[in-house]
């Protein structure tokens, strides 16, 4: 696969929009909601697997090496936060989300729902475990499975699949006009 300048650009303004959705949260909900799925969403839509991925790789290296790009202070002991399983789940997230885009080849609503959807569950899958390892046998919690799973997906579903639902509708509208203006065909 040749990297070109045009798809440097766009991967980096996909990092950079996850590094800000960090900061933006939606208020007046029992847990904090970002828009860093959103970004991730939409990287795998636009960017498709590859890019999307690296775009969250990125996002996700910068963090690790110290730039401020997470909600709490950034570098290697991050690792050990609660939360950075779902950070992993974006990567993964992107890569699934561009692949179901790649494979259908039609951007309508249905097909990106699914893939939002598709990608959604594989950040949960990955952010769900790793929330309860970290809090259990690190932070030494007595926390059960249950708990991390009503703490770290339950309370959130309302507010992912509202942003899956953005997603998506952003999707069918831009995709097409990108397309043939900035961005590849996959």
């Amino acid at each position: 696969m040749k990297i070109t300048t045009k798809d440097m650009i766009l991967v980096s303004l996909f990092t950079a929009l996850t590094a800000i959705g960090a900061f933006i949260k939606i208020p007046f909900t029992p847990a904090p909601i970002t828009l860093q799925f959103f970004f991730t969403a939409l990287a795998g839509i636009l960017l498709g697997s590859k890019l999307g991925a690296a775009s969250q790789i990125i996002y996700v290296a910068l963090g690790l090496v110290g730039a401020p790009v997470f909600t709490k202070p950034s570098g290697p002991s991050y690792i050990f936060e609660p939360t950075f399983g779902y950070l992993i789940g974006f990567i993964i997230s992107a890569y699934i989300i561009g692949k179901v885009v790649e494979t259908y080849k039609s951007s309508n609503f249905q097909n990106l729902m699914l893939a939002c959807l598709l990608g959604l569950l594989a950040m949960y899958s990955i952010g769900v475990p790793y929330l309860y390892i970290i809090l259990k046998y690190i932070s030494h919690s007595s926390i059960t499975f249950m708990a991390a799973l009503k703490s770290g997906f339950i309370l959130f579903i309302p507010g992912d699949l509202v942003k899956c639902i953005v997603t998506s509708i952003i999707g069918v509208r831009v995709v097409p006009i990108l397309k043939n203006q900035i961005l590849k065909t996959y």
